[in-house]
């Protein structure tokens, strides 16, 4: 049975363990070695990413400071955290010269403790394992819709959004998705009330529309809070906030709230 993205998130992060010494040693057992990423592959991925004066970048693993600078020429605020603290320098030298240090910062810390639930994207280039134990905080720590771009690597059976490549490099594309699954009372344009039972595994849902006393099985995709529902004679554009769904300006009023 596919669960909820919430108790999928949480059973993975217990089989991760919780303790300081654990993931402290987690990070020396999964220490990565420093490969630069290419600057055209740099740009491709922010490209990828939409990265703009918007946008709060967290570049986990920096190395020397590469992507977080291009993201502070771009307009957007940046961070990266890595512990060379000699990649770090380097990091430090090239924000200031290429004016972007009002913008971009860097810090030496364990990239499994640091906050990130004020980005709107984060950016990769680690270990496969490592993604693997990052996948759990990006699922429930980062908000809906937020971006996580990755260098080579992919999140295991999270699949990409999106993907591209530059001279065989390959780049993913993650939306984090809104919590879509769960009960819903569904109200239709004529005022008709429904029951919409949703189960979620990451972007994708399924479930069935109770109506008129028919059970009509529906699927769907989220890419960040827009989901597209789709039945037998049905198809709905919703936006998904924290309690409720509503459709955008324009388009025929569907409303739903959270019954469970």
């Amino acid at each position: 049975m596919t669960m909820p993205i919430t108790r999928r998130a949480a059973l993975a992060i217990l089989a991760g363990g919780a303790s300081a010494p654990l993931f402290a040693q987690r990070r020396r057992e999964l220490e990565v070695p420093y490969v630069p990423t290419p600057e055209d592959l740099v740009e491709k991925m922010l490209d990828l990413a939409e990265v703009g004066a918007s946008d709060y970048l967290i570049d986990l693993g920096c190395g020397d400071g590469r992507i977080p600078v291009a993201a502070g020429r771009r307009g957007a605020r940046a961070l990266g955290v890595d512990l060379d603290g000699m990649r770090l320098q380097q990091a430090g030298a090239s924000a200031r010269s290429a004016g972007v240090q009002g913008r971009v910062s860097f810090r030496r810390q364990d990239l499994f403790e640091t906050p990130i639930y004020e980005a709107s994207v984060i950016a990769l280039y680690l270990l496969p394992g490592i993604n693997l134990r990052l996948r759990p905080r990006l699922l429930t720590e980062l908000p809906a819709g937020a971006r996580v771009v990755s260098h080579a690597f992919d999140m295991g059976d999270w699949e990409p959004d999106a993907r591209d490549e530059l001279d065989s490099r390959r780049i993913f594309l993650w939306r984090v998705p809104a919590i879509a699954g769960g009960s819903w009372e569904l109200t239709d344009p004529d005022g008709r009330m429904h029951l919409l039972e949703l189960e979620q595994l990451y972007q994708n849902v399924g479930g069935t529309l109770v109506s008129e006393g028919r059970s009509l099985p529906v699927t769907g995709r989220l890419s960040g809070r827009a989901l597209r529902l789709t039945g037998e004679g049905f198809a709905l554009n919703v936006e998904v906030g924290d309690a409720g769904m509503h459709t955008a300006a324009g388009q025929p009023a569907w409303a739903a709230r959270r019954v469970d």
